[in-house]
């Protein structure tokens, strides 16, 4: 595999009065999407079932932007990581293994085949490392349909996790699909597995249910506890809070969920250091603020594997290149020191080579010291106030996809779903943004019409 990034990518190491490093490093991926029926040896017009017979002229061995990845793609992005940063502290894994197909070309076996092969890979070339694996939408057969009580899925699921799991854990995951351990090991250290699926719209079998799996009891209990011990806290699931940044109004939890959700955030927020994300395929973050307008919670929007090109209604051109990231903190607080986010260029792949390279890195590209919420929320402002900035963080969201230029609408969309991830705020922020974005296109229009009406003298 011929990569541009040779050069091992390792741990800041600062260096206390106890002589102890304070600072490590992870890897976060998300949305691999497999689809195993991906080939360039048949029908030449669609080479995926994913495609949804949406012609394919393109494919090349590494994929199609129209297409969900294939085992090239998995393959290389898996080798990347090895290359990059080949001895991690751990791994955050946020599901969504299986590819967009109809429930009917799929099927328990086949999607727990899926995931098993996924695994398997992980293990091979991170065979020491741990990892904190989540379920994803796409993980369970019918799709989106996750249950909140104990199944042969969970079951299995966890079978193939095992070794992953502490003893505990595998005791909620499989009613569930969640659970928490002490990070690493670690006194004053934790990590929350979430099974945000339960909260989707699009989960039939919980829209009724106040608490699917008694998820936010257990949640906020281990929270209240963690507090007491004084533990910083990572939450990691698959399905975000809030709003998609690329297309306007489109949540993903069910209202009464992103309500109950954006509450444990607010209630725990002192030990909650980072949240870490998927199912978006986007870059992207969401900030938590208290009633005061103080930024309390950063959550972390990582790319997804897979480069495939959203069919969800107006959504004009929703592909991305394939993203893998490292995340750099402190292992002392968990403050989120850096963000480092690689790339595979589709295109170039499939007509040279397989390069992933460095995209950005987020103190770099944004000018701050870390990745803390303060800092995001600057991170925001400059993406709300300079259409420099504006623009590259577009440039960004589809990792290096979709170069046009985000106009008005565009940036109304984007800034108010990282801004607000409550339902109303979000409603009065698309409405106070457009028509902040509308002014001086009126004053414009304005201004023309009396310089005509001058000119006509």
């Amino acid at each position: 595999m011929d990569f541009i990034w040779k050069v091992t990518l390792l741990s800041v190491f600062t260096v206390s009065g106890q002589g102890k490093v304070l600072t490590g490093s992870f890897w976060h991926i998300t949305d691999l999407h497999w689809d195993p029926t991906y080939s360039l040896n048949g029908n030449s017009a669609s080479v995926c079932n994913s495609s949804g017979n949406r012609p394919t002229p393109d494919a090349g061995k590494f994929g199609d932007y129209l297409c969900d990845s294939p085992w090239d793609l998995i393959n290389s992005s898996m080798h990347a990581m090895r290359d990059i940063l080949p001895d991690p502290d751990f791994i955050i894994w946020t599901g969504d293994d299986t590819p967009h197909v109809p429930n009917e070309d799929l099927g328990e076996e086949a999607v727990l085949r899926i995931i098993g092969n996924l695994t398997q890979i992980i293990k091979e070339l991170f065979p020491s490392t741990k990892v904190y694996s989540a379920l994803g939408n796409h993980d369970y057969h019918p799709k989106s349909q996750l249950p909140p009580e104990q199944n042969s899925i969970y079951e299995q699921i966890q079978k193939q996790w095992e070794s992953w799991l502490d003893p505990a854990s595998r005791d909620t995951f499989k009613k569930g699909g969640y659970y928490t351990e002490k990070l690493l090991n670690q006194t004053g250290l934790r990590v929350l597995v979430l099974n945000t699926n339960l909260y989707y719209d699009q989960n039939k079998i919980t829209e009724n249910i106040n608490d699917p799996a008694d998820q936010f009891r257990w949640a906020d209990q281990v929270l209240s506890e963690a507090a007491k011990n004084m533990e910083k806290v990572y939450i990691v699931g698959h399905v975000p809070p809030g709003f998609f940044e690329k297309k306007r109004h489109k949540p993903w939890f069910r209202p009464q969920f992103n309500k109950h959700y954006l509450e444990l955030i607010q209630k725990h927020h002192d030990i909650i250091i980072g949240q870490f994300f998927g199912h978006h395929h986007t870059d992207s973050f969401r900030l938590f603020y208290d009633k005061a307008g103080i930024p309390i919670s950063a959550m972390f929007l990582t790319p997804g594997v897979t480069p495939w090109k959203t069919t969800l209604p107006g959504v004009d051109d929703g592909a991305n290149n394939p993203g893998i990231r490292v995340f750099e903190y402190d292992e002392k607080t968990l403050l989120v020191k850096d963000m480092i986010t690689y790339y595979l260029n589709l295109t170039h792949a499939n007509i040279a080579r397989a390069r992933w390279e460095k995209e950005y890195r987020l103190t770099e590209a944004f000018g701050v010291p870390d990745a803390s919420p303060a800092s995001m929320h600057h991170v925001l402002e400059q993406i709300a106030g300079d259409n420099c900035y504006l623009q590259k963080y577009y440039d960004f969201n589809s990792v290096n996809y979709d170069r046009t230029a985000c106009g008005a609408d565009c940036r109304v969309d984007h800034v108010c779903a990282m801004r607000e991830v409550d339902f109303d705020a979000y409603e009065l922020c698309v409405v106070k943004e457009g028509a902040s974005s509308a002014a001086p296109a009126l004053l414009t229009v304005a201004l023309a019409a009396t310089l005509g009406m001058w000119a006509s003298y």
